[in-house]
């Protein structure tokens, strides 16, 4: 039995609702033994209650476990959690499907040219490319940056379109459908031949602006940027002045530098530009797949065991 003070509530605050849908995601606990419910700003917390939230509260440092309920958690202060003795976990380790999808589905638009066949149908418009301009993503050198869950679900798909995928990361060791392992130092290296670069690094201080002029003139004038991972991760003037020159192709974008993306943005502009809304892991599922790891932290933290994506 463990030691720590047994969860009587689980508490969901209402922000949630920015990602998914609160009644829902609660309705997903119905088989926990403790009560759970939907919480606002007012309510106060003890060592009793477990609460996931999208934003921090001061109040959470009160409760006895919080968690994330997204992969970023830089709003939240870990040091204060640390100091108040308050495990914080996040939900990192469940996009690999939803955003990989999502990064696949940039470079098939992008090379098939979707995306500009549904402009030219929204003015009833029958548009024909020149012959050279599509092409088919089999063959083509993918270089994923970043190989953890984001990264490994992208490398996986690209593969399975026969996509020739090499990786970034620090660790040696091998992963699936990924022929070529590159160390952070040998980024431009790795990205001089790739037709797409598809970043999947968390949002660090080492990484702010990883993405930049250099790395822009260091690629393919005939490449695509796909960013599902942070917006400050890209530098987005150089990203902008890169597309504006032709020093690359074009970009699948789903994160940027402020969210939402201003109207007046340069971005909008560019026709080999794919834009998303920051939903990269949004599915009508997606309120499931964080309440299947809320329940196996509150199983680890129940039974006093290690807890799964523990950050501070």
């Amino acid at each position: 039995m463990s030691e720590r003070p047994q969860f009587e509530r689980l508490c969901v605050h209402e922000s949630v609702s920015t990602k998914i849908p609160a009644e829902g995601f609660v309705g997903a606990f119905d088989d926990l033994d403790v009560t759970v419910e939907i919480v606002g700003d007012g309510e106060a917390f003890d060592r009793t209650d477990a609460v996931a939230s999208f934003r921090p509260r001061d109040a959470f440092l009160d409760a006895g476990w919080v968690h994330c309920i997204r992969a970023g958690y830089d709003e939240f202060d870990t040091d204060a959690y640390e100091a108040a003795g308050v495990p914080l976990t996040n939900s990192t380790g469940i996009h690999g499907t939803t955003v990989g999808e999502m990064a696949v589905g940039y470079m098939v638009s992008l090379a098939r040219m979707l995306h500009v066949y549904r402009d030219h149908q929204n003015e009833n418009h029958w548009f024909e490319p020149e012959y050279e301009r599509p092409f088919t993503v089999e063959n083509e050198r993918l270089c994923v940056v970043g190989l953890g869950t984001l990264g490994q679900g992208i490398a996986a798909r690209a593969d399975a379109l026969g996509m020739e995928v090499v990786g970034v990361r620090r660790a040696d060791e091998s992963v699936p459908g990924v022929s070529e392992l590159y160390q952070p130092d040998d980024l431009h290296e790795a990205i001089a031949d790739a037709r797409f670069v598809a970043i999947a690094v968390p949002h660090t201080p080492e990484t702010e602006d990883l993405f930049s002029t250099p790395e822009f003139d260091g690629m393919r004038d005939d490449a695509y940027l796909i960013n599902v991972a942070r917006g400050p991760i890209v530098d987005e003037d150089a990203l902008i002045g890169a597309l504006d020159s032709g020093t690359i192709a074009g970009a699948g974008l789903d994160v940027f530098e402020t969210e939402p993306l201003p109207e007046d943005n340069p971005l909008w502009d560019f026709e080999e530009v794919v834009i998303s809304p920051h939903r990269g892991s949004a599915t009508n599922r997606y309120h499931l797949d964080i309440a299947d790891l809320v329940m196996e932290i509150f199983g680890q933290y129940q039974a006093g065991e290690p807890l799964r994506n523990r950050v501070a």
